[in-house]
């Protein structure tokens, strides 16, 4: 009986494949909603349609697409820029990467370790959606949010209720724009957020959620939003969010996310 020789598959040709699959769904998963999608899907069928052409031995037109896949390496970097720093910043935000053995060795603990007070957090939220108060608030994580900070005023005061509800009360001279928390101190506000521009979002979610999308999605934080015309409250993370009526939940998901 006649045999295939690319379909004798060994014990590292399915691990390789499990990785490939793998790495196809974080990929998939950081361009889901987003224009590259339909980019990404037709490189996709150019690159398998090349794998059978080499594997059925069809010389010219395999050179063509190898030719053609070679050659477009660096307007694919071009096109999906966005895309693979986010990958990128993935990575380096795993567990392994960030919170590893090194940072576990005393000697490199050079501060003391603060928890976050999410339910003084939570619950000003909470008093602001009865009242319909807009507010953004971002939560830093593993990656530095310094260029952030930067568009926006410095503060450093420690987190707590009465503070967060008058920074974002409708006649301060601070509420426009998000804020940002960093352990259990507010270190900026009036921040300038990336807008996400590409992602389809329902229309009752306006520029906060927008900006809160964009800054989840490129950083490894996390954003709660208190929309202004409904008082919903909206947690978000990876550039997915989440509309809480249940306080509780909210609560026990931003500790387990923070501390």
């Amino acid at each position: 009986m006649k045999t295939f020789d690319f379909l004798d598959l060994s014990i590292l040709d399915i691990v390789d494949i499990v990785l490939v699959a793998v790495l196809l769904y974080y990929v998939y998963k950081l361009i889901r909603g987003t224009a590259a999608i339909n980019i990404f899907i037709g490189i996709a069928i150019v690159y398998l349609i090349w794998k059978l052409t080499e594997a059925l031995k069809m010389e010219l037109l395999s050179d063509i697409l190898g030719k053609f896949l070679g050659g477009g390496f660096i307007a694919l970097i071009i096109v999906f820029q966005q895309e693979i720093r986010r990958f990128l910043l993935m990575v380096g935000s795993t567990s392994f990467a960030s919170k590893g053995f090194l940072k576990q060795l005393k000697i490199f603990k050079t501060e003391e370790e603060f928890v976050t007070d999410v339910e003084s957090i939570v619950k000003a939220c909470e008093s602001m959606s009865k009242t319909k108060t807009g507010a953004l608030i971002v939560f830093e994580r593993n990656n530095n949010l310094d260029l952030l900070k930067k568009t926006g005023d410095p503060m450093n005061a420690e987190v707590n209720k009465p503070l967060l509800t008058s920074i974002f009360y409708k006649n301060s001279p601070l509420h426009d724009g998000a804020i940002i928390i960093e352990d259990n101190v507010i270190t900026a506000t009036r921040v300038i957020l990336p807008i996400e521009k590409d992602i389809s979002i329902p229309a009752r979610f306006g520029l906060r959620h927008r900006a809160a999308i964009g800054v989840t999605l490129r950083y490894d934080a996390l954003a709660l939003v208190v929309s202004e015309e409904t008082g919903q409250i909206s947690y978000l993370k990876d550039g997915e969010f989440i509309l809480f009526e249940d306080t509780n939940h909210l609560i026990e998901l931003l500790t387990e996310a923070l501390n």
